[in-house]
């Protein structure tokens, strides 16, 4: 089998930042898939899937409810490897184009209070596992050391 395009990418030299992973044609509609990426694969610790899981609900919410976005959002969920997450939109926009709606998401994240949205058991299959604290704790990190002052280097896939 061939590989697919994500594993292609030289996760050894991957920093965190904001990817276009790929750009996919469904009829005319054209989907692009961005690349979270929060941790540094292979060299830093991945988060625990409490945060995860946190972190998921919140930007789920915040982006299906966005103004300007909402409409445009097919799907916000984590990497199987716990480094990061994946949104996909619908439409051809690039990591530049996308950053102010991932910033303003985990500004959102990072200041959030209350009950995380369906962290009950009727709406969720494991609402147990939330960490609100440390969802919190990983998205001022992010914004910090990431999206606050990203450079090129993180908006372009290595090569």
């Amino acid at each position: 089998m061939n590989k697919i395009a994500s594993f292609t990418i030289d996760h050894l030299n991957l920093l965190p930042g904001l990817y276009v992973s790929r750009v996919d044609n469904f009829g005319a509609c054209k989907v692009t898939t961005f690349d979270i990426r929060m941790t540094r694969p292979n060299f830093e610790p991945v988060m625990n899937t409490a945060e995860v899981h946190a972190i998921e609900h919140l930007g789920a919410t915040f982006l299906r409810n966005h103004n300007d976005w909402g409409n445009k959002i097919v799907y916000f969920g984590p990497m199987g490897c716990r480094t990061g997450f994946y949104l996909v939109v619908a439409g051809n926009y690039t990591s530049k184009e996308i950053l102010p709606l991932v910033t303003e998401m985990f500004e959102f994240i990072k200041d959030y209070q209350g009950d995380i949205p369906g962290a009950s058991a009727k709406d969720c299959g494991n609402f147990r596992d939330m960490n609100l604290p440390m969802a919190k704790y990983w998205a001022e990190k992010y914004l910090k050391e990431v999206l606050q002052d990203i450079g090129e280097e993180r908006l372009v896939y290595p090569e």
